[in-house]
């Protein structure tokens, strides 16, 4: 019998407890489920109805393998949500880019392309920004993520440097909000808004995920937040799911990223975020491709 597979990571085998929430209601749809770890060999993708991109938190550490896996199973006809097309330009955070293009509104970053020698303290110090997050282009996680002062920038030229000459580096103004008031998550099903969260870092850190200490709560966002949050996710293709990361800053919510690979959804901080999760992709299975 065909089955939807939960794509994760070998961390977590038989899913996050986020994730398997959606057992349960899946089921009431007639969709059984199963755990795959994407990068096991043994594991026979052809078995499944599709694949659901969820807790491959190891991906960017072979971003590579990840993209040839899921170009496979695009190849070998076996949906993948998000579509494989979104996945590749996700993958890489440069599509900070082009949303800015399109009139969405980012945090404040510089990039270094191939070629470009660039003095980080001189260069922050043109900027004005007394501190700033210098992170890889691939990442997750807060992976070889540094936060740096105009005054000790030196520190982290060895990682701009070394970013730059492998998988490419940015540099973001960072945001004194995100200490203040917190980072907003948003989540959306079927480019529909389903629940938000309110995230902040510890005290003297700046990385807001769990892993660091730092803290998530269930919070209305402001109507200007929603509405900006709605306008980045209606700035790409269709998305089954999306988590809007973003600060507000001046009255406005800068987009900080746009997660479409593998994003923790906060299913278990909204009672009914797993039902509406489940009713999404079981419409999306329902149809025709």
């Amino acid at each position: 019998m065909p089955h939807l597979a939960l794509a994760t990571s070998s961390k977590y085998s038989n899913l996050t407890d986020d994730d398997r929430l959606l057992v349960e209601p899946l089921s009431r749809h007639g969709i059984r489920t199963e755990p795959a770890i994407w990068n096991d060999p043994s594991y026979d993708w052809a078995s499944c109805c599709a694949v659901i991109i969820r807790s491959c938190w190891d991906y960017h550490l072979q971003p590579g393998k990840f993209i040839c896996w899921v170009t496979e199973l695009e190849s070998a006809k076996i949906p993948v949500y998000n579509s494989v097309g979104l996945v590749r330009w996700n993958a890489n955070k440069s599509y900070l880019r082009e949303l800015e293009a399109k009139g969405v509104e980012i945090v404040p970053t510089f990039w270094a392309d191939d070629g470009d020698l660039i003095d980080l303290p001189e260069r922050l110090r043109e900027l004005g920004w007394h501190n700033a997050v210098v992170k890889p282009r691939i990442s997750a996680t807060a992976y070889r993520t540094q936060l740096v002062s105009a005054e000790d920038a030196e520190a982290g030229q060895a990682l701009f440097d070394d970013l730059r000459r492998s998988a490419g580096v940015m540099v973001q103004k960072f945001m004194e909000g995100i200490a203040t008031e917190g980072e907003w998550s948003l989540m959306f099903f079927s480019g529909a808004y389903s629940h938000a969260v309110l995230k902040k870092p510890k005290r003297g850190d700046f990385r807001v995920q769990n892993d660091f200490g730092g803290t998530a709560r269930l919070a209305d966002p402001p109507p200007h937040v929603l509405q900006s949050a709605i306008r980045a996710v209606n700035a790409v293709d269709s998305t089954l799911y999306a988590r809007v990361d973003g600060v507000v800053d001046s009255g406005r919510l800068l987009l900080m990223e746009l997660e479409l690979i593998e994003p923790a959804l906060f299913l278990s901080d909204d009672p009914v975020a797993p039902t509406r999760f489940a009713d999404a992709i079981a419409r999306a299975l329902a149809q025709p491709r």
